[in-house]
């Protein structure tokens, strides 16, 4: 009768194969995470409140930073936004009409300093293409090219479509802009990515954006200035020596753009020009429906 051996495992192979107390803990601290991010990209109709407890807990004990912290509660304040919500008004989107020449559209170009343009056909609502200011460039040397040849197709979406969906569409088809419709069919708005991702980590500067502590008034090499809309409303008086808004009056503004948007009667446009107490103010940049600079410089020398 034969005898079955059964070897007893070696002590060296049951310390390889069994984990150590510090990757148990590791793995437990994983799992743990991973729960709270499954929560967090999915939450409960009552667990917003407590995912911001819980960001408020991670910054408090140095696991995550307040810039973090912000772009997270981003994301969270994003699941239930929709393009309504963040689009560009039609009434303030810069549209390029097909039927006009070249020299007018690209005038349009430069004025506005856009890099997409929606493009309409008779009326404003028909948007047949979305043209790159880049593309016109091509005009210069063919300028045998039909405009119609360099358009970009409209993609467009409903003002109920959900950031999240947008952005993982603009991500798929790498798109940048699409035109938001109404229930009717109607051009809205538009919106693009970087309206989306701002939502989640603020307001990307561009080329016209300073630090705050930087100043609001520049010189410039043509003897014009460039000032920043939100300049007090003093501070350009003393500057230029001028009384923009008397003592008395009865309409209160703090900033320059303030005012100016009160004289015009409407939110100013790029490109539109006002003239007060012989100063020439020239809208530069607009941002968020309001002035971020103007370009300055007495009456006379802009006539």
């Amino acid at each position: 009768m034969s005898a079955t051996i059964v070897s007893e495992p070696s002590s060296s192979s049951v310390t390889s194969s069994a984990p150590s107390t510090s990757s148990v803990a590791q793995h437990t601290d994983k799992r743990s995470l991973f729960q709270k991010i499954v929560e967090f990209i999915n939450p409960g109709p009552d667990s917003k409140d407590e995912l911001y407890e819980t960001l408020a807990d991670a910054e408090d004990n140095d696991v995550i930073g307040a810039q973090s912290r912000a772009m997270l509660e981003g994301v969270i304040r994003m699941a239930d936004m929709t393009a309504g919500d963040v689009m560009v008004p039609v009434t303030r989107i810069d549209l390029l009409d097909i039927d006009s020449s070249h020299d007018e559209l690209m005038h349009q170009v430069i004025d506005t300093a856009h890099s997409r343009f929606p493009v309409y056909e008779g009326e404003k609502d028909n948007i047949i293409g979305i043209l790159m200011a880049k593309d016109l460039l091509k005009l210069q040397r063919a300028p045998e090219l039909n405009i119609r040849a360099l358009l970009r197709p409209p993609v467009f979406v409903p003002e109920t479509k959900g950031l999240n969906d947008l952005l993982r569409e603009f991500r798929g088809n790498r798109n940048h802009l699409a035109i938001v419709i109404d229930e009717f069919g109607r051009m809205a708005g538009l919106l693009t990515i970087e309206d989306v991702l701002e939502e989640i980590v603020g307001e990307i500067e561009d080329e016209f954006d300073i630090a705050e502590d930087d100043g609001d008034i520049f010189g410039l090499a043509d003897k014009t200035y460039r000032i920043s809309g939100d300049t007090a409303i003093e501070r350009v008086n003393d500057t230029f020596d001028v009384k923009l808004l008397e003592s008395d009056s009865d309409n209160k503004f703090d900033t320059i753009g303030g005012l100016i948007a009160h004289e015009m009667g409407h939110v100013p446009k790029r490109g539109e020009r006002t003239v007060l107490n012989g100063l020439s103010f020239t809208v530069l940049h607009t941002k968020g429906g309001a002035v971020k600079w103007f370009k300055v410089m007495p009456e006379h020398m802009a006539e």
